[in-house]
């Protein structure tokens, strides 16, 4: 089985591990970047394009396709949904379709695709200068939430508190987008939908994270997760915890969103990373991409729901229907967290042996190496890494979590 997976822009190493969950399945996998380093990969099995132009990136894929004969094409890279889908279709392999990937890209298509449908969402509206903004935070109700459309990661998203706030917020994201690595990776030539901002209606409850497939007319939630987050005005401080606390009457409802959202974007045959948060007491979607998510999302689903997104991804490339049940808990508790530190030019991080020899630490991903730069809202929402911990409780994994992760020092270079 021979599967080509895509980056527009190279991300530095960070699908690295990704790309070897993928070969130790059994895969024959190649890679290729539109623009990266001559180094990344085996060079038997990779190829630079040396630009990001979709019809150069198409062109290279055929070329390649001739003589390899690939099964499918797959991306673990948010900025490369909508090209990866365009590789795919002129390839003739499976595909979502570039509709889809668009929808499942920009957040006001895919709003306005909830909206059409009748799915529960953040009241939204797609501003373009102050004025709109602090328009859409009157109508609204503060607090509000300034988002990019093509944004990930949480960049540039902020949880707004009034006009003062919106003022500064919108400043700052509107000059964020102009270098933001997530438009600048997408691939140039391909109508990407409209780039800006969105203020959204606040949802007060609590959120849920899911791994789910859609397959036909059917959507598994493969996993479940709790964000547990303390939150403060930007949302990249993610902390989770699984099983889910969810009762199985709320599990049906936010079932029954997901479902309707993924049809509404044109997904039918998809590895999917879900959103929903409450609102209310009702599941409201926040979004849903079309790619498994990040983090160490794909090795808490196995552990706690026995569902591998990973495998999926590479059956669904394939056209072959994973294996896959609804949402079923084996009872591990786990949580896991994004480290986070100040902003600066890494020197070193130094992790202890009682935390990357615990036995129960499931998850340990440090993804900043010395000379990284670090950004901290508002002018970015950089993280060093990942650390996740099992335990008899969330509690239990939780407190082992928290003391663990005080022992991870990261020195930052002196200004």
């Amino acid at each position: 089985m021979k599967l080509l997976t895509i980056e527009t822009r190279q991300y530095l190493t960070y699908y690295h591990s990704r790309y070897q969950q993928v070969r130790e399945l059994g895969v024959d996998l190649y890679v290729m970047n539109g623009e990266g380093t001559e180094d990344f990969w085996p060079a038997d099995h990779y190829r630079l394009v040396g630009t990001k132009n979709i019809d150069d990136m198409i062109a290279c894929a055929k070329e390649w396709h001739a003589t390899e004969r690939f099964d499918g094409v797959i991306t673990f890279s948010e900025a490369a949904v909508i090209a990866v889908a365009a590789v795919a279709d002129a390839l003739g392999l499976p595909s979502i379709g570039v509709d889809a990937a668009r929808n499942s890209r920009n957040k006001l298509l895919m709003r306005q695709a909830y909206e059409r449908a009748g799915v529960p969402i953040p009241a939204f509206r797609f501003v373009t200068d102050l004025a709109d903004a602090l328009a859409a935070g009157a109508e609204f109700g503060y607090p509000v939430v300034l988002k990019p459309t093509l944004g990930a990661g949480s960049h540039l998203v902020y949880r707004v508190d009034g006009p003062a706030e919106m003022a500064k917020n919108f400043a700052t994201a509107s000059d964020g987008l102009r270098n933001m690595f997530w438009i600048d990776a997408e691939a140039d030539g391909v109508d990407l939908g409209p780039i800006g901002l969105l203020v959204e209606s606040f949802l007060d409850g609590r959120e849920y994270l899911m791994e789910a497939l859609a397959w036909d007319d059917e959507v598994y939630l493969g996993s479940v997760v709790d964000r547990i987050t303390a939150e403060g005005h930007s949302f990249d401080d993610d902390v989770h915890h699984a099983p889910t606390s969810l009762s199985a009457e709320d599990l049906a409802r936010v079932h029954h969103v997901v479902r309707a959202a993924a049809h509404a974007q044109g997904l039918r045959r998809s590895a999917m990373h879900a959103e929903v948060r409450f609102h209310d007491g009702e599941p409201h979607l926040l979004e849903i991409a079309a790619r498994v998510g990040g983090g160490g999302l794909d090795l808490i689903a196995r552990l706690t729901a026995d569902y591998d997104p990973i495998h999926a991804v590479v059956d669904v490339g394939r056209g072959v229907r994973p294996a896959v049940r609804h949402y079923w808990p084996t009872g591990t508790h786990i949580t896991a967290m994004c480290l986070i530190c100040d902003g600066g030019v890494v020197k070193n991080i130094e992790v202890p042996p009682e935390v990357s020899e615990s036995d129960r630490v499931f998850l340990l991903k440090i993804t900043a190496r010395p000379g990284d730069v670090i950004r901290r809202p508002p002018d970015g929402n950089t993280i060093f890494g990942f650390l996740g911990t099992t335990g008899t409780s969330r509690d239990d994994a939780f407190d082992l979590m928290t003391e663990l992760a005080g022992r991870i020092i990261v020195t930052l270079e002196d200004n």
